[in-house]
């Protein structure tokens, strides 16, 4: 089978614009057929602390009230969507951008009233690629941002790296199917204040020692649960680390495994 390769970005990458461009090189290097999914939280983040609406997190989540969201769709689907698109575009690399909402790509849910209020969080009922195969047959790369909807006319803020495991677990009847998570780290960080400590591999025994021994904390908790998530949906490889990955397999790098 042919190999997808779905591609997501996020952390501090997005905000530098030397960095995005670097990592933009990298990403249009690669042979198609391809996908990306960004974040843009911090973007959002910085806007809504200039509205002066409060940033509440949870667990490495991000709760969504109806002014958040606002301000989401604006930063994800436009800002930054569109911005990625086009710098695709000056590096030949012809790309398409896309929220859940488009070609009803996918659909969420608005996630349940617990112990915690997520407000307008969507957790992901259903991927429909039918529209996305066509895309990728003619070499157009789709972007997509981390924006659902549940068919009834509400926008779901979506974790971005969700967004990439689903992507990848739909296509893999059809491809072979590789998910990268790339941020400006080398991969999963056993010392967080040192770069050089790369987990290399992750699989089910060891990431339950490193949750009890609170290596794994905050924002990574949401990812590598994704990345589980995916290894064991038929996605073949999940990869976690800087965007030199991409084309450098040997660069140190995280790898998720069973």
């Amino acid at each position: 089978m042919q190999t997808l390769k779905i591609v997501k970005i996020g952390g501090h990458i997005i905000n530098d614009e030397k960095a995005l461009h670097l990592f933009l090189d990298d990403f249009a290097q690669l042979e198609a057929p391809k996908i990306l999914v960004h974040g843009g939280g911090k973007s959002a983040t910085q806007l809504a602390q200039q509205m002066d609406i409060d940033v509440q997190m949870i667990n490495g989540r991000r709760i969504t009230n109806a002014e958040t969201l606002d301000i989401i769709t604006m930063v994800y689907a436009g800002k930054i969507n569109k911005k990625i698109v086009a710098i695709l575009q000056a590096k030949n690399t012809n790309a398409i951008g896309f929220s859940g909402a488009d070609g009803n790509s996918i659909i969420a849910k608005k996630r349940p009233v617990t112990a915690i209020d997520y407000g307008f969080v969507g957790d992901i009922e259903k991927v429909n690629i039918e529209h996305l195969q066509l895309l990728l047959d003619h070499t157009i790369t789709p972007i997509f941002c981390a924006i659902t909807h549940d068919e009834n006319g509400q926008l779901l803020n979506t974790n971005a790296d969700t967004v990439a495991s689903e992507l990848a677990i739909a296509f893999a009847n059809d491809y072979t199917t590789e998910l990268y998570y790339c941020f400006e780290k080398n991969g999963v960080l056993e010392n967080i204040h040192d770069d050089n400590s790369v987990i290399e591999t992750i699989d089910t025994k060891n990431y339950q020692s490193l949750l009890e021994k609170n290596i794994i904390v905050d924002g990574m908790l949401p990812k590598l649960t994704n990345c589980f998530h995916a290894i064991n949906h038929k996605v073949q490889k999940v990869h976690i680390g800087t965007s030199e990955m991409l084309l450098n397999k040997k660069l140190k790098h995280t790898t998720i495994q069973k």
